[in-house]
């Protein structure tokens, strides 16, 4: 039976008064909570990062049953609490914060809220009546239940030092037991959770932590050793070092963003990974996309999406989430669709990807821009549409098109 720890409770409320009250991103505020007490073992640090988690997920849900509204003080915030612990099964400490807490008041409501899906799966409306628009009441009804689910850890094993065998005896003897996925070839899954940043492994670069349904992306890229390749929404460069080791370090990989903080966490990303043949450029203007018009073999665009398909690892984003950002984020996938494609050169090849799940964002996108002057000249080869509760992992997307030659 686990009993619960006050200091341990309070780190939760005060995180959760950051996120909900104040905006703050949850992985953020985990970070600067699990480094406030040295003596916390990594139970302690479970607890508290996975207490925290959970709330933001439920919290819609939990606020109905426990019938407090935003903006929650710390009393409301508490309430939720005993929400939590009472439907995880944990007894209440007899706490000042959980006098009266009507433990089979919250069970019955629980069982009478969850009939109803955007309570149930915790989410605003309309992100409800949006993914039931797009995917229809069953494949919806599923899909989001997948997304409130905790998300696996895996691996991806870095080629261009080491093998998945090599890696998955060296983890072994760390007592991190990890599993092989078919058709995920460079994938590990871990059997449990566990801190991994911390192994020598991981600092001498013989892996980064990447989805499995992201590990997709660079494969369906087809790129081989020698090619020009841009990837032009790079970020930390999760997908750019998977291309770095597909080509085994030869040819050339241009890494662009729009943020150059992004890039300079790709250097020191890259240094660890032993890549040596990815070259950042910053898109400060027009001029460094123009430079490269007809150049590249290959071309990635990992655009960016309204997340919906990494929910699992952002649970706070549906809160965070607004209907006119959707409509803006599809305005721009249109036009890097439209601009960044002209940089493949003939007989080319184009992926487009993103981690949504929703059709808006992906397939009609596709179909817009074929139609399209920019688009004429390309073909779909092949697309791919990941859904979470069908997968096991990410909700995903990738169409791979080709110039004609």
């Amino acid at each position: 039976m686990m009993r619960l720890h006050r200091n341990l409770c309070f780190s939760v409320i005060d995180g959760l008064t950051l996120i909900f009250n104040e905006g703050k991103y949850a992985d953020k505020v985990i970070q600067q909570l699990l480094k406030r007490d040295k003596r916390w073992g990594a139970r302690d640090r479970g607890f508290v990062a996975e207490t925290t988690y959970d709330i933001v997920r439920w919290k819609r849900l939990y606020a109905e049953i426990a019938e407090v509204k935003a903006p929650f003080d710390r009393d409301n915030l508490w309430r939720m609490f005993a929400v939590w612990a009472t439907l995880k099964g944990i007894k209440l400490p007899d706490w000042k914060y959980f006098e009266n807490t009507p433990t089979r008041k919250i069970k019955g409501r629980f069982d009478e809220l969850s009939k109803i899906r955007k309570l149930k799966e915790s989410i605003p409306d309309w992100i409800d009546e949006l993914g039931e628009k797009e995917l229809g009441s069953e494949v919806w009804s599923k899909e989001i239940t997948a997304l409130n689910e905790q998300a696996d850890v895996v691996l991806r094993v870095n080629t261009l030092k080491t093998t998945k065998e090599k890696l998955q005896a060296q983890l072994f003897d760390l007592d991190i037991e990890t599993e092989f996925l078919k058709g995920y070839p460079n994938a590990l899954k871990l059997k449990e959770r566990a801190n991994v940043f911390t192994s020598e492994a991981f600092k001498n670069g013989y892996f980064e932590v990447q989805d499995a349904s992201s590990q997709l992306v660079a494969e369906f890229l087809n790129v081989k050793p020698g090619m020009r390749v841009v990837d032009t929404c790079a970020g930390a460069g999760g997908k750019t070092l998977h291309i770095a080791s597909l080509m085994e370090n030869k040819g050339q990989i241009i890494a662009m963003d729009i943020y150059e903080n992004k890039l300079n966490e790709l250097k020191r990303r890259a240094k660890r990974n032993g890549a040596h043949n990815i070259e950042n450029r910053v898109i400060d203007s027009t001029k460094p996309i123009k430079k490269l018009y007809d150049k590249a073999d290959r071309v990635l665009i990992d655009a960016p999406c309204s997340g919906l398909g990494v929910l699992r690892r952002n649970p706070d984003a549906k809160w965070k989430l607004q209907p006119d950002f959707i409509e803006k984020i599809k305005k721009t996938q249109q036009d890097i669709l439209q601009r960044y494609s002209r940089m493949v050169k003939a007989g080319g090849q184009l992926v487009y990807a993103t981690c949504s799940v929703l059709p808006s964002e992906n397939q009609n996108q596709v179909a817009t821009f074929l139609k399209s002057e920019a688009g004429k000249d390309f073909s779909l080869v092949k697309d791919k549409k990941v859904l979470v509760h069908k997968s096991g992992f990410d909700g995903f997307y990738m169409a791979l098109l080709e110039k004609k030659a």
